[in-house]
């Protein structure tokens, strides 16, 4: 059998139908080279071969004896019971205790006169030395030799713990990894050989035969350290690979025009630039002047002025005869965007109309519920080129929308778009055009490299002058109601100091959400068990107890998906207008609404949102000159990780350590996980959060790699592996992020 498809042999053929099936329904192994990096999650430690006279406590031990006596006993009225058996073997004697339903089978077979070996950390209870659900294993008394094998096989040993199911315990999934193991030799080595002596790496084959059977924790650690780089090094290879082809397209080199729209709308502005801003900016208009489309992420903190960098690239564009398009995830957002873009562009932005500037442009908005007649002057404007700018949602995609020439796309708050989506914005230009993606949700510099390893980085990390501090504290709604009084307090000596408020919930509360939770539909689980008692907190209920309540007299309005794009856009420019005191809403606040003079926000069932989304969501405060304040009220008792988390919100306004806490509650290190992707992993042993060293060394390979030979010519292993790890699913996966 030739090397590959050993790893390609479907699991049945080794180790019968039934095992094979349920391996393949339930843990998603198919084959033996599945089977083969199906890890043991940990190893249990047996200890040396001790004597009973010689037990060390708290250390685990395993001990070769023979069974004195063996009783049952009841305890909790009857209700429970427990096995006793008393070991010894010529130095001393040892209690081994057995609990509920561990105590049929030990019962059954630990009769006295039987030999056998028991291993488990020994303790001491009631002042006796005991093992607690010790593993053990019979000997038989009549075969010297094969009962000395067995001691040597089991004591000392490392016993793997493998991940498990209901229908497949963790030592028949040793069993059939010891029928299995034997191929390992067949493993094809995706590392280059240079790489493998130049780094001091075990060989695979070893490396996987230490870490299914290892017999020292330096074999473990060897095991891991080699497993861990492959799946880092082959990810790394697949991104450079897809950043080595990107370069190969064409694409229209748009370079800065001096006196044009850009220089104008600088000259205009009524501050200064930060310097975070100048370099991203730079990095951006270097990478637009090349001839092969620009892949950038942009992220940075809200607030720290994306919108102006990816405004002054769009401008770029439209000064070197181009067209740029920027696409937000919502209607409500695309609206605040043009309406933010038009206004930071005044006269520039009138292009060809009455008092326009004679450098100006069009900046169109095209969104889904636009009228007919706006809809048809949109497209027209697109198609003539008579608009350079045009921002709206996924609309801007459709088939009927032709732009004159597209050079540039700006795609805000969607961590990705599909590669359907991606072709058929390419498809519109005459050449593929630059690409930036911005997002405000700080991500970890490994997160970025990997589920965004196909996007050159620029971040924005300081703020610009004249943002003001947000204080964050945690309201315990249940434990002190007297809090949340107070809290309401605050917004309305807010409101009195000319200010206003936004009040978020998680759920809108109308007819039309709870016929669908009637229809069945599957409902998040709350992340604390506390609130998932009572439904979530309802914008429209809590609107109505506040104007009635607390905060009556002031001028309370709601805002949610829902609403006709009209009515939004209209509470919106009211709110803007401070003729809203307070703005009751759902997550729609999330990104880009900017209300300089909002400078409070209560965040209701605070425990429904993830750290990332809270801290997105205060973000809209605190954006003029007034400090400001994030109430997060939450139901959740003290000691839970709900409450943990909230906790962590308050304490820090640092994105990037609340997305790294984020990543490590949420476990996100398995970044082709089934939850992403709905195919298996890719990532095994390799944790984004914990390798990020590991990851930045790969990289750093795979790039030189790709730089030398492109197509992998000279390296026939990895591309077997390569093509085994980018199927279908997963590549598309890789493109949608």
């Amino acid at each position: 059998m030739d090397r590959v498809s050993s790893f390609d042999e479907p699991l049945k053929n080794r180790l019968g139908g039934a095992t094979a099936k349920v391996m393949a329904e339930h843990l998603g192994l198919h084959t033996v080279g599945d089977l083969l990096h199906h890890y043991p999650r940990r190893y249990e430690e047996r200890g040396k071969l001790t004597a009973l006279a010689d037990l060390p406590l708290d250390e685990h031990v395993t001990v070769v004896a023979q069974v004195a006596d063996a009783r049952i006993l009841m305890f909790n009225n009857g209700r429970g019971k427990r096995l006793e058996v008393t070991l010894t073997d010529g130095s001393g004697r040892l209690q081994l205790v057995f609990f509920g339903h561990g105590v049929h089978k030990p019962h059954k077979e630990l009769l006295p006169g039987r030999q056998a070996m028991f291993a488990g950390k020994a303790s001491v209870f009631n002042r006796k030395m005991q093992l607690a659900h010790p593993t053990y294993q019979l000997l038989d008394a009549s075969d010297a030799d094969e009962a000395t094998e067995a001691v040597d096989a089991f004591a000392g040993r490392l016993l793997p713990i493998y991940p498990a199911c209901k229908q497949l315990d963790s030592w028949r999934i040793a069993k059939a990894v010891d029928a299995v193991l034997p191929l390992a030799q067949d493993a094809v080595d995706p590392l280059p050989a240079s790489l493998c002596a130049g780094r001091g790496f075990t060989p695979l084959p070893e490396a996987l035969l230490k870490v299914h059977r290892p017999q020292t924790k330096a074999d473990v650690e060897d095991a891991r350290a080699r497993l861990k780089w492959d799946e880092a090094f082959v990810l790394q290879v697949a991104l450079a690979r897809r950043r080595y082809a990107d370069t190969q397209l064409p694409a229209v080199a748009r370079r800065p025009v001096a006196d044009g729209l850009l220089d104008a709308f600088d000259a205009k502005l009524p501050f200064t630039l930060t310097e975070g801003q100048e370099k991203v900016s730079k990095e951006i208009f270097d990478d637009l002047a090349t001839e092969h489309p620009m892949h950038r992420l942009l992220q940075g903190e809200v607030g720290s002025g994306k919108t102006m960098v990816a405004l002054r690239a769009m401008l770029t564009v439209v000064d070197a005869g181009g067209q740029a398009a920027m696409l937000a995830p919502t209607e409500v957002l695309a609206q605040q965007h043009h309406r933010s873009i038009t206004e930071m562009m005044g006269e520039l932005a009138e292009g060809g109309m009455l008092g326009g500037s004679d450098r100006g442009t069009k900046v169109v908005l095209l969104t889904g519920s636009m009228g007919m007649a706006a809809r048809r002057q949109a497209l027209l404007d697109l198609v003539t080129g008579e608009a350079g700018i045009v921002i709206g949602t996924h609309a801007l995609i459709e088939d009927k929308v032709q732009f004159h020439d597209l050079g540039l796309v700006v795609v805000d708050e969607q961590h990705r778009f599909g590669v359907e989506q991606r072709d058929a914005l390419r498809s519109k230009g005459k050449q593929p055009p630059h690409l930036l993606v911005m997002t405000a949700t700080p991500i970890p510099r490994t997160v970025a490299m990997t589920v965004f390893g196909d996007l050159e980085t620029s971040v924005l990390d300081q703020l610009p002058a004249g943002r003001s501090p947000i204080a964050s504290h945690v309201v315990p709604a249940k434990d002190k109601p007297h809090f949340l009084a107070r809290a309401w307090e605050r917004v309305a000596e807010e409101v009195e100091n000319g200010h206003q408020a936004y009040v978020v919930c998680p759920r809108i509360g109308d007819d039309a959400e709870e016929a669908e939770g009637k229809k069945g539909k599957a409902k998040k689980k709350a992340p604390d068990e506390d609130s998932e008692k009572r439904p979530p907190l309802a914008v429209l209920e809590i609107a109505d107890e506040l104007r009635k309540g607390a905060l009556a007299g002031l001028s309370v309005e709601v805002l949610h998906g829902r609403m006709h794009p009209d009515e939004k856009d209209d509470v919106m420019r009211r709110f803007s207008a401070g003729d809203v005191d307070v703005l009751v809403a759902t997550t729609v606040i999330e990104v880009g609404v900017n209300v300089p003079n909002a400078t409070a926000m209560v965040i209701m069932d605070a425990d429904r949102f993830g750290v990332s989304q809270l801290h997105q969501l205060r973000g809209r405060v605190g954006r003029g000159s007034a400090p400001g304040l994030c109430l997060l009220v939450s139901e959740a008792h003290e000691a839970s990780p709900a409450r943990a988390r909230l906790s962590a919100v308050a304490a820090t306004l640092d994105g990037f350590e609340l997305s790294r806490i984020d990543l490590e509650q949420r476990r996100e290190g398995d970044v082709l996980g089934q939850a992403q992707s709905g195919v298996r992993s890719s990532l095994r042993m390799l944790t984004v959060i914990d390798d990020e060293e590991v990851i930045a060394a790969a990289r750093e390979e795979a790039v030189a790699i790709v730089a030398a030979d492109p197509e992998l010519e000279h390296l026939p292993e990895l591309r077997t592996v390569l093509a085994a790890l980018l199927d279908k699913d997963r590549e598309e996966y890789l493109d949608k992020g």
